[in-house]
């Protein structure tokens, strides 16, 4: 469903956006492409049909919405994808939307990249204050990376990763955990990531948009990846959260954080503070729900005026749903979006 939002003329209002559950919602995504250079077998179709440009975002208008947003109290801004470091331009973004960090009205600036392109553009991140990103990687297998991402160079990522760390940039890996292809793998690449003082989050499989495989196949709960953990290991719940849905826990033997993001086997709903923008403007107030609000046709209705923008949003916050209804228990059923990943951003 889409929501139709009338721009009104009155002037910004002011207090932060609060949904109709009384959450406050102060953490931003926001695709900044529906292009990525790899195509992960769970996340997009082999020979996925991108966006025209026209459809897109202009660097300008991305800005509008994030500043809007961060006008009206965002503090976490993430910049996702498709694969937000194959967007022309996508530094000059950065160093613009940095001159919030500067002014203390951001407190996060921080992206989610598949890595290929790090090496080549870490130091400009960190310059631009970008002090932490979300890595996905989700084997250290070399073939089986390559067999995942349908031809991506594991050796390039892992290039990336030094070139972030010797930028100062904190890095969390971003593991799916997928039945067929890692599930024996996960502990390892528990092991690997906290020897190299990186944190590591696993998600289960989310059933949004239409690709070849059925992810009943793939589906792993972490439930019980959990309890595996547990027979082995010493996990301490922890109260870290970094505005996000992950539940961390402390790896006693290791020393390191763990995070596990359960849409599937347990909602993350409850204290929800997120929405997501797409590279198309549109805002949705939900990841597993298709409601969602135009915001690039205000932008484009209004270019020199604000105003109507900040309305729209608030508009659209008032109707944030209380979550997701995310099923994975047919075997055949369709997506619960048909919109995929690489659309609404990560």
């Amino acid at each position: 469903m889409t929501v139709l939002i009338a721009a009104r003329s009155a002037a910004p209002g002011g207090g932060p956006l609060i949904d109709p559950f009384g959450r406050r919602v102060d953490y931003l995504r926001v695709s900044v492409t529906d292009r990525c250079d790899l195509r992960c077998v769970y996340c997009m179709a082999e020979r996925q049909n991108f966006l025209p440009r026209a459809q897109l975002l202009s660097l300008e208008e991305l800005d509008r919405v994030c500043t809007a947003f961060i006008g009206l109290g965002t503090k976490r801004l993430r910049l996702t994808g498709g694969e937000p470091l194959v967007r022309k331009g996508f530094l000059d973004l950065v160093a613009s939307l940095s001159r919030h960090l500067a002014s203390g009205a951001l407190q996060e600036l921080t992206l989610t990249t598949n890595g290929t392109r790090l090496a080549e553009h870490a130091q400009d991140l960190a310059r631009h204050g970008v002090r932490r990103i979300n890595v996905s990687i989700d084997t250290l297998d070399p073939e089986a990376y390559r067999r995942i991402t349908r031809g991506g160079e594991l050796a390039k990522v892992l290039a990336g990763l030094e070139a972030a760390r010797v930028a100062g940039i904190a890095i969390k890996i971003n593991t799916v955990a997928l039945k067929a292809d890692n599930a024996d793998e996960l502990g390892d690449m528990v092991r690997w990531a906290h020897s190299r003082g990186m944190g590591l989050t696993l998600i289960e499989t989310m059933p949004l948009g239409e690709i070849e495989a059925d992810r009943t196949d793939q589906y792993l709960s972490l439930a019980d990846v959990r309890a595996g953990f547990e027979r082995h290991w010493t996990l301490t719940p922890m109260t870290q959260r970094t505005g996000g849905p992950a539940r961390y826990v402390r790896v006693e033997e290791t020393g390191g954080t763990l995070g596990f993001i359960t849409p599937m086997s347990h909602t993350f709903c409850e204290a929800c503070n997120r929405v997501r923008v797409t590279c198309t403007g549109d805002l949705f107030l939900c990841l597993g729900q298709d409601d969602k609000a135009d915001l690039r046709s205000v932008l484009r209705a209004y270019p020199g005026d604000d105003a109507p923008l900040v309305d729209a949003i608030r508009d659209a916050i008032a109707i944030k749903p209380k979550g997701h209804d995310f099923r994975i228990d047919r075997p055949g059923a369709a997506p619960a979006v048909a919109r995929p990943m690489s659309m609404t951003g990560g």
